[in-house]
């Protein structure tokens, strides 16, 4: 249940490079504290041809039109080939893994972890992992992935997102690192959440990348930690 509540999250879809991130840290009254920074940076007759010139001009249009389908075709391929690349070489760059973000973020607020998401932010990398706290408090805690620093922590309370995560988590003995780890075998994992929307029973999706940039979704039973393939982002 990723809730997205730091500054600025965009997925993942970064190049080493130059620049610098910076990853601000608020409180819960929206003060910002410290700021930390990313130490991985991204980058006939008269008839007759009459009729002939109407022939041709279909001829051509129907060879322009087709022209233009190719031409958004290889586009699209190239757009797809290129944002694959740019996944991989952003998984690639992040030395801290998942599972290792995760354990990072608990050390810095205690709680239980509820998602672990590899992001970028302006112009570098972090891991912005979702911990829910004592009561209804949660934290957004930013992991350099290159380090596993931690760069900052915004906190807020939220009662409903509270209840929903309790009792996707009821019973469960999988812990969002652990379902990190099943899923290390597949593929550079960037992220891991919980899902609450299945009818009270809660699920692990856990995303991966390959080594050409190809994304996988695999789902993580919270209480067997059995491994199965997910759906497709659509």
């Amino acid at each position: 249940m990723k809730r997205n509540i730091v500054i600025a999250t965009v997925a993942v879809a970064t190049l080493v490079g130059g620049g610098t991130a910076t990853a601000f840290a608020l409180g819960g009254d929206g003060e910002t504290s410290a700021a930390g920074r990313s130490s991985v940076q991204l980058k006939g007759d008269d008839r007759h041809d009459e009729r002939d010139d109407v022939t041709d001009d279909r001829r051509d249009d129907a060879r322009d039109a087709q022209d233009d389908r190719d031409d958004r075709h290889d586009s699209d391929d190239r757009d797809d080939r290129d944002e694959d690349a740019r996944d991989a070489a952003a998984a690639k760059a992040a030395k801290v893994s998942a599972a290792d973000a995760v354990a990072a973020a608990l050390r810095s607020a205690s709680g239980t972890a509820v998602s672990a998401e590899l992001d970028e932010e302006d112009g570098g990398l972090v891991w912005d992992v979702d911990v829910l706290g004592k009561g209804d408090t949660w934290y957004s805690v930013e992991i350099d992935p290159g380090t596993g620093k931690v760069l900052g922590t915004h906190t807020e309370r939220d009662a409903e997102d509270t209840a929903e995560a309790r009792a996707a988590l009821k019973g469960a003995t999988v812990t969002a690192a652990e379902a990190a780890k099943a899923v290390a075998g597949k593929g550079r994992v960037t992220s891991v959440d919980l899902d609450d929307d299945r009818s009270g029973k809660g699920v692990w999706e856990v995303e991966t990348v390959s080594g050409k940039g190809a994304e996988s979704h695999w789902n993580v039973d919270l209480g067997s930690g059995r491994v199965a393939s997910g759906p497709a982002d659509d």
